[in-house]
C-alpha cells in the first residue's frame, strides 16, 4: 500500500465534484492521485515538488491514489469513507468544504446546513450523514489545546480554520479563512457582497461557503 509519495508536481486536470487528479513524477514514475480542487493552491504550480500523504483505494477493477496535504485530512477521509453511504468521492467533496475540525462539529451540532454545502448532498443524505457519523469524527479539531494536531496550521488553509477569531476584525477572518481554503480573490469579493458581515465568524464563513457553492 501506497502511503506517501515526495516528488514534482508534472500536470493536473479537473475532475467533476470540485476534484482534480494530480500527476506526481517520483523518481521518473507517474503516480496519478486524486485529491480536492483546493489542495491546487497549497501544492503550487507545475513543476513544484510536493509531499503528499495517501491513501491507497482498491477496487476489483482499479487502485486509486486519493491525496492530503496533512495526516489529518487522510485520517478524516479515512474515517468517512467506514461509513457504508460516503464513497471516497464524496468524502473528498467533505473534506473541499469543511476541514476535519469543521465536520465534527457540524456532525456534533446536527447542522445539517453546514452539510448541504458541500456539492450532491441533499437535507435527506446530510440527515443520514449526521446520524453515520456521530462517532467517527470525535477526534478531529482544528484547535487542540496542545497544539500538536498536524491539520492545526497547516499551510493553505486545510485546517487553519482553527485560528479564527484572533484578528482584528471578521471582514479579514472571513477573507482569510476563503484564501485558505483555495477561493481567488473574485470569489471573496462576491462573498463579501453576499453576506452580512456580522455575527460570528464561524457562521458568517459558513453563509459565505453555501453563497460561494451555490455559485459554483
Amino acid at each position: 500500500m501506497i502511503g506517501s509519495l515526495r516528488g514534482t508536481l508534472s500536470d493536473w486536470w479537473r475532475r467533476p465534484g470540485g476534484l482534480v487528479e494530480v500527476l506526481v513524477d517520483v523518481g521518473g514514475v507517474g503516480y496519478r492521485v486524486t485529491m480536492a480542487e483546493q489542495a491546487l493552491s497549497v501544492l503550487g504550480p507545475i513543476g513544484s515538488e510536493v509531499s503528499l500523504h495517501v491513501h491507497t483505494h482498491v477496487r476489483e477493477d482499479a487502485l486509486i491514489l486519493y491525496g492530503f496535504v496533512t495526516k489529518d485530512h487522510r485520517a478524516c477521509f479515512e474515517a468517512l469513507i467506514s461509513v457504508r453511504t460516503v464513497g471516497p468521492g464524496v468524502a473528498l467533496s467533505m473534506l473541499a468544504v469543511h476541514t476535519p475540525g469543521a465536520l465534527r462539529r457540524a456532525v456534533a451540532a446536527k447542522d445539517i446546513d453546514a452539510l448541504r454545502q458541500v456539492p450532491g448532498i441533499g437535507a435527506k443524505t446530510a440527515a443520514r450523514l449526521v446520524v453515520e457519523l456521530e462517532t467517527k469524527l470525535d477526534d478531529f479539531d482544528d484547535n487542540p489545546v496542545d497544539g500538536s494536531r498536524e491539520g492545526a496550521s497547516a499551510p493553505g488553509g486545510f485546517g487553519a480554520l482553527g485560528a479564527l477569531g484572533a484578528s482584528a476584525s471578521v471582514r479579514e477572518d472571513l477573507r482569510g479563512a476563503l484564501a485558505a481554503l483555495g477561493y481567488g480573490a473574485d470569489e471573496i469579493r462576491y462573498a463579501e457582497s453576499v453576506v452580512s458581515i456580522e455575527g460570528p465568524v464561524q457562521e458568517v464563513l459558513r453563509l459565505a461557503l453555501r453563497e460561494l457553492g451555490a455559485r459554483r
